[in-house]
């Protein structure tokens, strides 16, 4: 039960961060910000597909991933490159 607690928690984690994201691209008009919004709102999309049994696809989570991993990488790229 725990642990069940502390996914779900991870999952508003998530989507927290997702909205910071947003708020950093929207406010603060930061590229980088678009980045973390689209990472983490697939990590979200993708725990609850898994947690409640959601019918998708394998592959659809699986290229979703792929995509999330990709925007958390140019994030970084972005915050390493920034002056």
């Amino acid at each position: 039960m725990v642990m069940i607690f502390l996914h779900y928690i991870s999952i508003l984690i998530e989507a927290i961060i997702a909205i910071l994201g947003l708020m950093i691209l929207l406010n603060k008009k930061k590229r980088y910000g678009l980045c973390f919004f689209i990472t983490f709102a697939i990590y979200v999309v993708y725990d609850l597909a898994r947690a409640l049994n959601w019918s998708v696809s394998t592959n659809l989570l699986y290229v979703s991933f792929f995509v999330a991993s990709v925007s958390a990488l140019w994030a970084v790229w972005e915050v390493y490159n920034k002056k």
